[in-house]
């Protein structure tokens, strides 16, 4: 039997050390019970964009006919930038997204006749659950804007974020100058 060794030092570094059983050897009663592998983890550092290599690019989106929450998540991963290579966690590298004919959207099921929106005067007694059916009508923006909100994070990054979502009832937005690119959805 052979004894392979590598030291647990190079250049003075400490480095990772791990202790194998030589193959065919028994668990005890051996002379020779295992070996020192030296595991290097050299040039796998993890990537991290620098600001100016960010690129935020624009996309519209039909959402006529579309399930809300289909929608939102696939909205949510766009503004995050977790479609990118690039992805990381605590840094926008996520893009624009402009939402259109937010009026069309739809609910599966018997969602549109029971799903409400809760709000709170912060009065007691102060609560108000506001039907789909009418926040559609009155403000269908705000219909997408509350999905996606719920699926971003909770903090100043997840507010940037929801800053880069533009929503339109409409055919029409102001964004023609950005050229966005349809995505689909």
């Amino acid at each position: 039997m052979t004894l392979i060794w590598a030291p647990d030092t190079i250049q003075g570094s400490v480095l990772k050390s791990q202790r194998f059983r030589t193959p065919g050897a028994p668990y005890s009663g051996s002379a020779v019970r295992g070996f020192e592998l030296l595991v290097l983890n050299v040039g796998m550092r993890t990537y991290t964009p620098k600001a100016n290599e960010i690129e935020h690019r624009w996309w519209v989106v039909d959402a006529a006919g579309k399930p809300l929450g289909r929608l939102a998540t696939q909205i949510a991963t766009v503004l995050r930038g977790k479609h990118k290579p690039m992805y990381t966690p605590h840094l926008d590298v996520g893009d624009y997204v402009v939402v259109l004919n937010a009026e069309k959207v739809m609910l599966t099921g018997k969602k549109a006749d029971q799903k409400t929106y809760f709000r709170h005067s912060g009065y007691m007694g102060g609560e108000r659950h506001i039907p789909f059916r009418r926040v559609i009508e009155t403000h269908p923006e705000r219909v997408i804007e509350l999905a996606v909100k719920g699926m971003l994070p909770k903090n100043a990054l997840g507010r940037a974020m929801r800053k880069k979502l533009k929503v339109y009832a409409g055919v029409d937005h102001p964004h023609q100058g950005q050229r966005p690119e349809p995505l689909d959805i």
